[in-house]
């Protein structure tokens, strides 16, 4: 089966800029691991007045890195029920 191929500039980042979020006014709901990526969205798509055929690129590079966020979290939660297993098999 295929292997995961993401592209290098859809890494979730977890060292944000705080500033440039804040300057861009992303909404509280939104700032995440992604929001560098959002913040370049959010500007083509003003640029451009909306145009869905415009920032397909940013578009896609932004939900790439929400769906390996998604998957980071999938995998912490995983390793989190396993310990929480083993935690409850040692003390019963």
């Amino acid at each position: 089966m295929g292997g995961h191929h993401h592209s290098p500039e859809a890494m979730p980042r977890k060292d944000q800029d705080l500033d440039a979020i804040k300057k861009a006014k992303i909404p509280l709901g939104y700032r995440d691991t992604c929001s560098h990526l959002l913040i370049q969205l959010n500007e083509c798509r003003r640029q451009t007045y909306f145009n869905p055929h415009q920032c397909s690129h940013q578009r896609h590079t932004y939900e790439e890195c929400q769906y390996i966020s998604w998957l980071q979290r999938v995998e912490d939660k995983k390793e989190h029920v396993a310990k929480m297993k083993a935690a409850a098999a040692l003390e019963g």
